[in-house]
């Protein structure tokens, strides 16, 4: 039976030992794009849980975290039954955005992934954006002024082409949502992904951020954009309700 262990180390960074399951994978038996949102995000939950910031904590005090920007680059992909270390540690928080990094890597320390997410302080109340000082001063924990270098893209705004297509119509199901009420983050790359032509969904992706705009909720249909650039080796990939723009996405491949 494998034992795997969660903990801080001296610099309050957070390690969470894993493995890659076949669940997580694709038929090729490399971690999903989805997997690799999934597993990150949910480490930056667990860093705040063992923090004393958990979900239920902060909605007691009218507040809630949520993802706004993510960027990944792949080294090397995981693959399944790979024994892995997932690090996140946070950065120093620009005035409305946490920023959180990330790195997975081999039992070994080869480095595997890395990437950098955003994060939003939205006012339960209102569903306004309120500065991350705020949260710092109901003293909810040490700002850091760590800052260092990434070899992923920057978490920057994503631009679809007036000349992308229409892929496909992707309705939201009840099992895409997450407690928060609507689709999960990880949910939104899987929707990109599964939107391209079949001679695209294989690639060997190197590269991919994503920029949530508005939260697509039960039922509703968004509607799948893409613009295709071969000699870039670049999709850029949009989904699009009734309100404007749900989700964009890049991805880059090799």
């Amino acid at each position: 039976m494998n034992t795997f262990k969660q903990y801080h180390d001296e610099t309050c960074r957070f390690f969470s030992e894993t493995m890659v399951y076949f669940s997580q994978c694709t038929i090729d038996k490399k971690l999903s794009l989805n997997s690799i949102l999934k597993m990150t995000s949910d480490a930056a939950v667990e860093d705040f849980n063992v923090r004393n910031m958990s979900r239920d904590n902060l909605t007691a005090k009218g507040i809630a975290i949520l993802v706004s920007r993510c960027s990944f680059k792949i080294h090397k992909y995981p693959v399944e039954n790979q024994h892995v270390v997932l690090s996140t540690w946070e950065e120093k928080s620009e005035a409305l955005q946490f920023v959180r990094a990330y790195e997975i890597r081999s039992e070994s320390g080869e480095k595997l992934v890395s990437g950098l997410s955003t994060w939003l302080l939205v006012d339960l109340n209102n569903r306004k954006l309120l500065p991350i000082k705020k949260f710092d001063e109901m003293g909810l924990r040490l700002p850091t002024e760590l800052k260092t270098e990434h070899e992923c893209l920057p978490c920057a705004k994503i631009s679809l082409s007036p000349d992308a297509k229409l892929l496909c119509e992707r309705k939201i199901c009840y099992s895409d949502l997450d407690a928060n009420g609507h689709t999960n983050n990880s949910r939104y790359i899987a929707f990109a992904v599964d939107a391209l032509p079949p001679e695209y969904r294989e690639k060997n992706f190197t590269d991919f951020r994503i920029n949530f705009s508005k939260e697509a909720m039960v039922d509703e249909t968004l509607q799948i954009y893409g613009d295709i650039n071969d000699k870039e080796k670049k999709i850029v990939v949009a989904g699009k309700n009734v309100q404007g723009v749900s989700f964009e996405a890049e991805l880059y491949w090799n």
